[in-house]
Parts: structure tokens; sequence; C-alpha cells
């Protein structure tokens, strides 16, 4: 049986390298032009090709969304766009416009076309029609049942892939107004607003929301297997790279668990508090056990406090001095109770002993973001970089 697929986003070249490093098996990008994530730093054409060929030398994948709503005025330039990131290696278009769909596979057979979670394709029939236009892959629409699936990839001959952790779209699978409406910007263009999570005055003590929790599916990756999905998507192309690393890695661990027969209680508890630690939302499998309701929405009183556990970011470990070199991102002391987890999925936990400033003066505290500093770490384990480091406990 070859393994489920699990696909990260990545909103720039960092995050592509990152995730990939942590066990993603494809990543999914946005281009400069055409995507749906227009605030996201995006890629430019080389560094799209520079991000393919990183990807392929790891034996992994990269899809390029393409998926805004088409107006005359995109036409002019779409079809050079695509042959231009054709060229630099791509290996998947996510998409949703027809003219789109039928060109790509017209002129270029070798890509694989996936129909984006925008269509919100929801029963199995059109995707019967879609793959008779030669679609390879669905992203189903996320307001789906385990047992809708279910019947979907029963009676279907594409690959299915649905979303399993992230930000969820209050309106039926992003088909949304209401930054139109509010902030004049285009939610189906790529300009999102998140109208959803702002609070509205309703005239009674508390403000009002209508902003969804978020999507957490990792207690039911094994029954998402054995139905037959073929890919795992992780919403968040602008997300942290400690956000990224930390929910790609637990679920590489929880896939790879699922397979090997070695996903124990225990160490499914500790992956789930690690996703729970991570964000800053409440989270839901919204309509995978049955249909959504209040419990699965924010109404009043909603909090996104961070935690602040991201302390740092490895940038290189000498083995002779026994010295991490990182970036700091959160306040830390001597003393505090640290984790440093790495790409490979090891977990180092130890008390924080001795703590230097750049000009490797010792100190007791690391208090300015962004500084470089080093910490004190004797161990064999190699701690490559992109290694993270946050509090214990």
């Amino acid at each position: 049986m070859d393994k489920v697929e699990l696909l990260s986003p990545a909103g720039d070249l960092e995050r592509l390298k990152v995730t990939l490093l942590y066990g993603a098996d494809a990543v999914y990008i946005g281009g400069q032009n055409y995507s749906l994530r227009a605030n996201a730093n995006n890629f430019s054409l080389e560094e799209i090709k520079e991000g393919c060929i990183f990807a392929h030398s790891l034996g992994k994948r990269v899809h390029l969304t393409l998926n805004i709503v088409f107006h005359n005025e995109d036409m002019a330039d779409v079809e050079k766009y695509i042959q231009d990131v054709v060229d630099c290696g791509i290996d998947a278009f996510i998409v949703s416009d027809p003219f789109i769909i039928s060109y790509i596979k017209t002129n270029f057979p070798q890509v694989e076309v996936h129909l984006s979670t925008q269509n919100s394709t929801s029963n199995y029939k059109a995707i019967e029609f879609f793959e008779k236009e030669g679609v390879d892959r669905v992203v189903l629409a996320r307001e789906l049942s385990k047992k809708q699936i279910a019947e979907i990839v029963e009676k279907v001959g594409v690959d299915i892939e649905v979303f399993i952790h992230g930000a969820m779209c209050t309106c039926f699978s992003g088909r949304c107004a209401l930054s139109n409406y509010v902030t004049n910007r285009d939610a189906n263009r790529g300009g999102c607003a998140q109208v959803c999570r702002f609070s509205f005055q309703n005239g009674e003590e508390k403000d009002f929301t209508m902003a969804l929790k978020d999507m957490n599916m990792a207690e039911y990756i094994g029954d998402l297997i054995e139905i037959g999905v073929k890919s795992f998507k992780v919403e968040g192309r602008m997300r942290s790279l400690y956000y990224l690393a930390t929910v790609i890695g637990a679920y590489r661990e929880i896939i790879d668990g699922y397979y090997d027969h070695s996903l124990t209680p225990n160490k499914m508890k500790k992956l789930e508090e690690r996703l729970d630690r991570v964000a800053n939302r409440e989270t839901s499998t919204h309509y995978f056990k049955k249909e959504a309701d209040y419990t699965d929405q924010y109404y009043s009183g909603r909090s996104e406090v961070s935690n602040q556990d991201y302390l740092g970011q490895v940038i290189e470990y000498d083995k002779e001095t026994k010295l991490v070199k990182f970036y700091e991102r959160n306040y830390f002391e001597i003393g505090d109770e640290i984790e440093l987890f790495t790409p490979k999925g090891e977990h180092i936990e130890f008390k924080l002993a001795k703590l230097y400033n750049e000009d490797m003066e010792e100190i007791d505290v690391a208090r300015h973001p962004d500084n470089i500093y080093y910490l004190y770490l004797d161990t064999d384990i190699e701690i490559p970089e992109y290694s993270m480091i946050k509090m214990g406990g």
C-alpha cells in the first residue's frame, strides 16, 4: 500500500524547504499571479524553479495554485505564465476555472491538474464530469462527512485530497463575499480580509463574531487512510516556520505511526498536545462526524493569545564546543525547561544551564527577538539548521 501524501503549504521559499525537511511529501505554493493568497510573499519564477529543484532532490513534489476567479483582464498573460511555471518544473496545478483545466491538459499533459477546493466539489457525479475533462485529483469541499467522503472515494477513479488541519472558512469552501462588501477586497481573487473574524457590535454586552474554530483531524487520520483518501492537505501558507515545522512534523509521525503500527495511545496523546499548543485557536472536526453546529464556531468571547512557546530557530550546532547558535523568538532564561526538535523528528528535553550573547558573553536572559544567541547543549544527536527551540513541559 502506498502511503497517503502529506501536503504542506509554503508561503515562501524558506517555508517550502522547512516543510519538506520536516516530512511533507509535497508542497503547494502560490506564484505572484493568480493565487488566492495575495498577502503571502509568494514565489517569483526564479524561486519556483529553485523550490522545484530542492523538492525534486528529495524525491518530493511541488503543486502551484492557479485558482482565482478569472476575469477578462486576467486572460491576457495566463497562457505564457503557465508555460513559464511548467518550465520551472512544477508537478501539478491546483485550478478551478474550466478553461484553465482544458488548456493545461491539452498543452502540458505531463503536468497533473488538481481541482481546487474553491470549486466546492461535494458529490461524485461532479467528480465524474471533471474526470472526463482530464482532472487527475479533486480537492473536496471541507463541508463533507466521513460517510460522504467514503462514498465519493468508492465511486470515482481519480485521487481524492482532503484538508486535515488549519483555518476554516465561514462560507462554503471559500465562496465568500463578506470581504468584498466590507473592505472592497475580493476574497475569490486573493484579497480576503478575514471579515468573518471581525467582532461586530450587536447591542448586547458581548460582541458577535461568526468565525469558525480551526480544523484538526489528527484523531481520524487512520479513518481517512482506510477510506482511501490519497492526499492530506494542511492549510496555512501564511503561517510561521515554527507552526509549519510543528504541525507537519506531528502529522508525519501520526501517518508513519499508523502504517508501522507504532502509534500507541500515549504517543498519540503527546502528538495531539503538540498540535494544540502550537495554535492560538480552538479546534474541531467540523462536518466529519456530524453536521457542524454552534460548538464548531466562535459566537462571542473569542480569545487568540499566543502561548509564547516558540523560543528560537537553530542556525547551526558546533559539536566541538557543544554550542547551539540560534535566532531568538521569545523571552527565556537560565533554568527554564527547554525542548529542541529537529527535522528528523528527534526531541531533546533539557534544563537551560548556559546562555551566551552574540559576543560570547555569558548571560542569564535572552530578551531580544531576532538577535543571535548561543546555548550550551551536550548531545550526540545531529542538530541541523531549521531545528526549533521551544518551551518544555
